[in-house]
């Protein structure tokens, strides 16, 4: 099932999102958050597309290269935070991105977690995981892709405490799996793009528009 028409006006849940972009991009060998596409770098288009949402607060977190990372990061109304145990794994980037949103958590109905190495992810795959969870009272949405479920990912405030004490290299998808009942899916067919190599972004760059990928 496809939202194509999202709700949000109606229920008006609030929603967090956290951007995931703490990775050392090691397959890489340079800072993928900082590859271009279509002329903006991964992470600026990532914020861009999140601060376009209807998702308030906007959290960024970073921790290999931040400093490289958060010098090329310049719009407003977006929290930039560092997670200095990135090492230990994307577990702790999720931690640091709920610590952070503590001030206001209370508030806060749900979060979204989304990563920036996906070029694809956009505005109107955020605005439909909100819609789908006003529509299906699920607590779990999550977007479906290449024949899995991933990130963007929502999980409502009933999550944020097992979020905030996943371990190690112990992401979203383990909760997913852990909630299958729970779990409503969206589709996001061009989710299966990330970037994690060289030849992954000499793939994109090849690429001259999203109707060229869905033939």
């Amino acid at each position: 099932m496809t939202i194509t028409d999202p709700q949000v006006e109606t229920a008006k849940p609030n929603v967090a999102i956290i951007l995931l972009a703490a990775g050392a991009s090691t397959r890489m060998g340079v800072p993928k958050q900082l590859l271009t596409f279509q002329g903006r770098s991964l992470v600026n288009r990532a914020i861009e597309s999140a601060i376009a949402s209807v998702c308030k607060p906007v959290v960024v977190v970073l921790g290999a290269n931040c400093q490289q990372i958060r010098a090329q990061i310049n719009q407003t109304g977006v929290e930039v935070i560092e997670n200095p145990e990135w090492k230990l794994g994307m577990s702790t980037s999720i931690k640091s991105g709920i610590i952070s949103l503590s001030k206001c958590l209370e508030r806060i109905d749900a979060v979204i977690l989304a990563v920036c190495d996906q070029p694809f992810f956009s505005t109107e795959i955020i605005n439909n995981l909100v819609a789908a969870y006003c529509s299906t009272g699920k607590p779990i949405v999550a977007s479906h892709y290449a024949e899995t479920i991933g990130v963007p990912a929502l999980f409502s405030h009933k999550f944020f405490s097992e979020l905030a004490t996943l371990r190690e290299t112990v992401g979203a998808k383990y909760l997913i799996e852990k909630h299958w009942s729970e779990v409503f899916c969206v589709p996001f067919p061009l989710g299966k793009i990330d970037i994690d190599t060289p030849q992954d972004y000499e793939q994109l760059q090849g690429m001259h528009s999203v109707n060229l990928l869905e033939k």
